[in-house]
């Protein structure tokens, strides 16, 4: 999230809320739905035209951002993307674009680079594991070396458009040792690669299990060395956890802007709605939350974008208040809608399916309060 406060971030932010309420609307989002679709290719390869999967990547590889700060011009078009829960794999290849231009050997990967930016190809990070809680950085997946490569086995849980993805960038143990960690590039039409579908609770947000029974990678596919993995993968986690708190603010301002309209709109006993006592102090509460959300995440972004010291522990404070207060103010806005604020026609569900999704994946607010707690007993945090 970035404050839009030049001439080129102006359009830049302009054009990508045109682009969303143009093709993705609400209506879209149902369509894909009842058509059982994730996305639309072709409308991917689109926003990607718009530069939106180039905002990690450096000049040098044909990446590049309005501001000088891709990520904060990403918390932005994550922010919009909220406005219409809009469909699309951003998230996924904009993780996995962080650790390829991340890497010391980036230019080996430039091919899949380019093949991301240009949204010909999709990948998705394959982190979580079946009945494991959010530990990036301990995987049980493992990575046995052999002479062609590297061997694979194990499953990864909860991995976004999984089955809509070409290339999956899968966190293994190579041995025993913290420093062992590594990632690589698995296409999923590899042998041995089988996409187990899971259901989601969101319209368009598909998730699979995937199964790696000795599936066979050159050397090649690692991404990053040894040393340099936990760093990556640390920052991954810290860029899906922001980009889904700045959807997240984007969600909630545009339920409580037009549940405020609705209370201004609905009469009883031939007053507004919103002019009872009891209904202002609540929409106060939910705007002091609101504000608090957006806040939280603003430093997060900033924090991770200069890669401050504390940028693990603003992240998992953003996504545990975030993660938390979400769901409050959408369930407020439901009660404030009365009867029809339960219905299928009406979109405070669509908001609600989304939010609640986003508060189990990449970590609960229960587990980054954890994190936060052993930051403070280390002496992390500061007072």
């Amino acid at each position: 999230m970035t404050a839009v406060d030049t001439p080129e971030k102006i359009l830049f932010t302009s054009t990508t809320e045109a682009f969303l309420q143009k093709e993705a609307p609400l209506r879209r989002v149902r369509e894909l739905h009842s058509q059982g679709e994730s996305f639309d290719p072709a409308w991917w390869r689109r926003a990607a035209e718009l530069g939106w999967t180039g905002l990690l990547v450096p000049e040098e590889l044909g990446g590049g951002s309005v501001s000088d700060n891709g990520l904060a011009d990403l918390a932005t078009v994550a922010e919009q993307l909220g406005k219409t829960v809009a469909p699309g794999p951003l998230y996924p290849v904009s993780v996995v674009l962080s650790a390829l231009a991340g890497c010391a050997d980036r230019e080996a990967h430039a091919a899949t680079i380019e093949s991301l930016m240009s949204g010909e190809t999709v990948a998705s990070w394959a982190v979580c594991e079946p009945g494991r809680g959010w530990a990036p950085t301990d995987p049980s997946v493992s990575a046995t070396k052999t002479d062609a490569g590297y061997r694979i086995d194990g499953s990864k849980d909860r991995v976004e458009a999984a089955a809509e993805s070409d290339v999956l960038l899968v966190v293994t143990r190579c041995g025993p040792n913290s420093e062992d960690l590594r990632q690589f590039l698995v296409p999923t039409d590899a042998p041995g690669v089988r996409v187990e579908p899971q259901q989601s609770v969101d319209l368009v947000k598909k998730y699979a299990r995937v199964h790696f029974d000795g599936v066979v990678v050159e050397p090649s596919a690692a991404v990053g060395s040894a040393a340099e993995t936990p760093a990556l993968v640390e920052r991954q986690a810290q860029i899906a956890a922001v980009l889904q708190c700045s959807e997240v603010v984007g969600i909630l301002q545009t339920v409580f802007d037009f549940t405020v309209q609705w209370a201004l709109d609905r009469h009883t006993f031939g007053r507004p709605l919103a002019s009872y006592q009891a209904l202002k102090h609540r929409f106060a509460d939910m705007k002091l939350w609101l504000e608090a959300c957006r806040a939280t995440t603003t430093a997060a972004v900033a924090d991770v974008s200069a890669g401050s010291p504390t940028a693990a522990l603003t992240a998992s404070i953003a996504k545990s208040y975030v993660g938390e207060t979400a769901g409050r103010i959408v369930h407020d806005c439901v009660q404030m809608h009365g009867g029809i604020g339960v219905t299928w026609e009406h979109d405070l569900h669509l908001y609600l399916r989304r939010v609640t999704l986003y508060r189990s994946t990449f970590g609960t607010p229960e587990e980054h309060n954890l994190l936060v707690y052993r930051a403070e007993k280390a002496g992390r945090v500061t007072k």
